[in-house]
């Protein structure tokens, strides 16, 4: 960043002080939300707070039993807290860029370790990659928000926004898929050869393919998920 003396520095990195939106991002990856009730966000994604914040791990029934299932046989769901009160609450994912959606009545389908937070008003559900593929890629799982609110999502240096249309398909790698519109339903495809089994292959033999009419959101990083018993 340069040279500065210390007011200089403070001066430049200082937080915002008024109570602006909802969700505001103080930097690029670092998101502030000006609470005035409550916000689930990802375990572990607070680094700061002012105010009288209380921070609740999201109960085993907190979002009734169905999703309770789904979470448990993910075996990696996304561990959401609640955070309740009033004052500024500061998020961030291990420095990931941070973006901020305004949904109005849409749905986006989110992989669930790329969702950082989002509004209350917010339906969700989980979305099992059930398809042989998809567990050997390590992208079990995806989380379906729809409805009216904010939702934040990170992902590794800026990312690249695809358009899928009639007729063209649009092939990604899971590791590096981070969000897509809620239409879409994508399928797994396979390309494994002896070449792969042996390790001689081009470590690209397995993609997400969509079909229809919407958009993918790629992140140029091919982010690997550890199952929580690894």
């Amino acid at each position: 960043m340069g040279n500065y003396s210390i007011r200089d520095f403070v001066n430049k990195t200082q937080q915002d002080q008024n109570e602006n939106d909802y969700f505001e991002l103080e930097t690029d990856r670092v998101l502030e939300v000006n609470l005035n009730g409550e916000v689930w966000s990802k375990m572990g994604a607070m680094i700061a707070y002012v105010g009288s914040i209380k921070f609740e791990r999201e109960r085993i029934l907190e979002h009734g039993v169905s999703k309770m299932f789904k979470k448990a046989l993910t075996g990696e769901g996304t561990q959401l807290m609640k955070a309740k009160g009033k004052g500024r609450l500061y998020l961030a994912d291990q420095g990931k860029k941070i973006t901020i959606f305004d949904l109005q009545n849409e749905s986006l389908c989110v992989n669930g370790n790329d969702l950082l937070a989002f509004e209350p008003s917010i339906n969700w559900d989980i979305r099992l990659m059930r398809k042989m593929a998809g567990m050997m890629a390590g992208g079990l799982f995806n989380v379906m928000l729809n409805g009216k609110g904010k939702v934040a999502i990170t992902t590794h240096f800026e990312p690249l926004t695809l358009i899928v249309k009639p007729g063209e398909t649009v092939y990604t790698d899971p590791n590096a898929t981070v969000a897509w519109s809620g239409n879409l339903k994508p399928e797994f495809v396979t390309d494994i050869t002896f070449r792969t089994l042996i390790g001689r292959g081009s470590n690209e033999s397995i993609q997400m393919a969509f079909s229809g009419e919407g958009f993918v959101i790629i992140q140029p990083f091919e982010e690997v998920y550890l199952s929580s018993d690894s």
